[in-house]
């Protein structure tokens, strides 16, 4: 069963380089292969497909369908798509509770830019394009499934549960991004791994993910190890070994799956999937069950090393995949 479960439509922020990208996604499906790149012609037609691009907007039928489109080119059969939570304009109390957004700090300031950039979407528009393209992608042999990605904070389950409960969801993913409201994934603050003790920052970020499971709030958590985004780890072996323990007892206890996430191994310094090996290793021995990501933002990425990352799974004894409705579980055998 090929599946890719933790797919994204757009993300800002709305810089020249997301312009470059976005580009680069439609020349992948569009170019009709006589416009060499460089040329005039070639950033005439390049400026007219971005204009439509941007005019039919992030949830757009014609972005979507790239993504259909390239889905039946790898052969998928189902496809998760999911907005970040921080997309929403209704959830925004809810991130301006939990992260620093403190002008008069840096991190803050950068912070409270960043949301302000890319907090440009209603949840209800993202429902209603997913839900209502549902039946055209059955049609074309793929199954849409509609998920969200949501940001866990430590006290924050009761307002998060209320944004949840809105929407017919047919997964929703826990992710933890933040360490005492600090975004750690964000490339202009990496600095602070620097300055930080590397075991104390393990625990509190291990610690958060734990109670994320144990929160009972989502179907699948997302990246395990996204801390080592940036690629500084901590090398005690009996230290990683106890954390990786103690998160597949939560999710076993929690009957919680996770993934074998891509998006680090190619949009990230570290080039790893998440989970590590040695984690994946002792996630699959104590019976968690497991989808698979590109956690792609762009279509061009959809389903990279999905494949792969099956037959890793495959390699390790794991015989099933778990996919979703209606947040309900279902197991797709691999082959």
């Amino acid at each position: 069963m090929s599946v890719d479960y933790h797919v994204h439509l757009e993300e800002g922020l709305y810089s020249f380089r997301w312009l470059e990208r976005t580009s680069q996604a439609l020349d992948f499906f569009a170019n009709p292969g006589v416009l060499k790149k460089g040329s005039k012609e070639h950033a005439v037609w390049q400026t007219k497909m971005l204009q439509t691009r941007l005019s039919g907007g992030c949830y757009g039928e014609e972005w979507l369908d790239l993504y259909l489109a390239h889905a039946k080119q790898l052969g998928l059969k189902e496809v998760g798509i999911v907005d970040h939570l921080y997309r929403f304009k209704e959830t925004r109390d809810y991130f301006r509770e939990y992260i620093l957004m403190d002008e008069n700090d840096p991190i803050g300031k950068l912070q409270l830019d960043w949301l302000d950039k890319v907090m440009t979407e209603e949840m209800v528009d993202f429902v209603r394009v997913i839900t209502g393209a549902k039946k055209r992608w059955s049609s074309e042999g793929v199954e849409l499934r509609l998920g969200i990605e949501a940001d866990y904070f430590v006290g924050g389950e009761e307002q998060l549960a209320n944004l949840l409960d809105q929407y017919p969801w047919d997964f929703v993913i826990g992710s933890v991004h933040f360490i005492d409201g600090w975004g750690f994934d964000n490339p202009q603050t990496a600095y602070v791994f620097e300055s930080t003790n590397k075991e104390a920052l393990y625990d509190r970020f291990f610690e958060t993910v734990e109670q994320a499971i144990r929160s009972g709030l989502f179907d699948f958590i997302a990246h395990l190890d996204n801390l080592k985004v940036f690629g500084f780890r901590v090398e005690d072996e009996a230290f990683n070994r106890m954390w990786y323990e103690r998160i597949a007892t939560a999710l076993v206890e929690m009957d919680t799956a996770t993934e074998v996430n891509s998006g680090l191994s190619y949009r990230y310094p570290v080039k790893e999937m998440c989970p590590g090996p040695d984690f994946l290793k002792i996630l699959v021995a104590r019976g968690v069950e497991f989808t698979v990501s590109s956690d792609a933002h762009f279509p061009d990425d959809l389903g990279k090393y999905a494949q792969q990352n099956v037959g890793i799974l495959r390699d390790l004894g794991v015989d099933r995949l778990v996919t979703f409705q209606n947040r309900q579980r279902i197991f797709r055998p691999i082959k």
